[in-house]
């Protein structure tokens, strides 16, 4: 009996280290991040309350409110 709980609790152990969290990113990480890979040049504001990147093709800007909300606008340049 005590063979059987042992095997249970390292099975269990190994479960659930294997299925740890993964690490998600926002949306607002993914822009900046897919930003930078274009070589964007980029300027940040307000501590990072505003964040505008520009390349060639598209423009992005980043602002983040008092309350915490994130507007987020991508436009081709035209």
């Amino acid at each position: 009996m005590k063979k059987l709980t042992m095997i249970a609790l390292f099975a269990g152990f190994l479960a659930v280290s294997l299925s740890s969290c993964r690490d998600q990113k926002t949306q607002k990480e993914e822009v900046i991040e897919e930003m930078q890979d274009k070589g964007a040049d980029i300027k940040i504001k307000d501590d990072g309350d505003k964040i505008k990147m520009e390349t060639e093709d598209e423009k992005a800007k980043i602002k983040t409110d008092d309350d915490g909300n994130v507007k987020i606008k991508v436009k081709d340049k035209e």
